[in-house]
């Protein structure tokens, strides 16, 4: 049996545009994060694959992306479509952004100026030393997403569905190592650009590939 799983982090949000650390704060798309999320709708309805269930976090700029990307995936999403015209998505907070703690709204390269190029470093990419009052991966990964996925999404995928995760960087990050894509030694050089959907093909609950969807 195959089927598919579909990474999409949320396209640009007006954090992400400033440089800033957004974590838990509910910032919403710029509008080059609309267009990515109208492109990322279009390229699944070319890739072919009809999505049967969508996940998204509790933040506006996923649900955002989720909406606008099924708006434009044509006959793809129709299973998603609610008879009075909304969509059928199930919105968790465990699917959230990491929390950067007190790095959160924080300019980037501000940060960098006054702690040190290193220790911020530490901060973004460690993966179990967590931002002063934040989180690591590690958490999100083993506290968070693994056991929201386990209870709630793996047994979507066993049943054969396919199914689209509208999410974060780090929140899917974490997915691609309970995939077993990356490891925690790895995983620092993985990278999810906003508004572009990976695809995996699953046989099985194995992967056969993944790739990411482009024109």
């Amino acid at each position: 049996m195959t089927n598919y799983l579909i990474l999409l982090r949320h396209g640009q949000s007006q954090w992400n545009l400033e440089n800033r650390f957004t974590g838990f704060t509910d910032v919403d798309l710029t509008d080059q994060g609309k267009e990515e999320a109208i492109q990322a709708g279009q390229l699944i309805q070319s890739s072919g694959v009809y999505l049967d269930t969508v996940f998204t976090s509790t933040l506006k700029r996923a649900i955002h992306t989720a909406r606008l990307t099924l708006e434009n995936a044509g006959n793809k999403a129709s299973k998603i479509r609610l008879a009075n015209g909304s969509w059928n998505l199930t919105m968790h907070e465990d699917l959230r952004e990491r929390d950067y703690g007190d790095l959160t709204g924080l300019n980037k390269d501000e940060t960098r100026e006054k702690f040190g190029g290193e220790q911020v470093h530490i901060w973004r990419r460690s993966y179990d030393t967590p931002p002063p009052g934040g989180e690591c991966l590690k958490d999100v990964v083993e506290k968070r997403v693994r056991p929201y996925y386990t209870e709630n999404i793996k047994p979507l995928l066993e049943d054969g569905q396919n199914v689209m995760i509208a999410a974060h960087g780090n929140s899917l990050r974490a997915m691609l190592i309970i995939l077993g894509v990356e490891t925690p030694e790895t995983i620092n050089q993985a990278e999810m650009p906003t508004g572009v959907p990976l695809l995996f093909e699953l046989g099985d609950m194995k992967i056969i590939s993944k790739r990411f969807l482009e024109n």
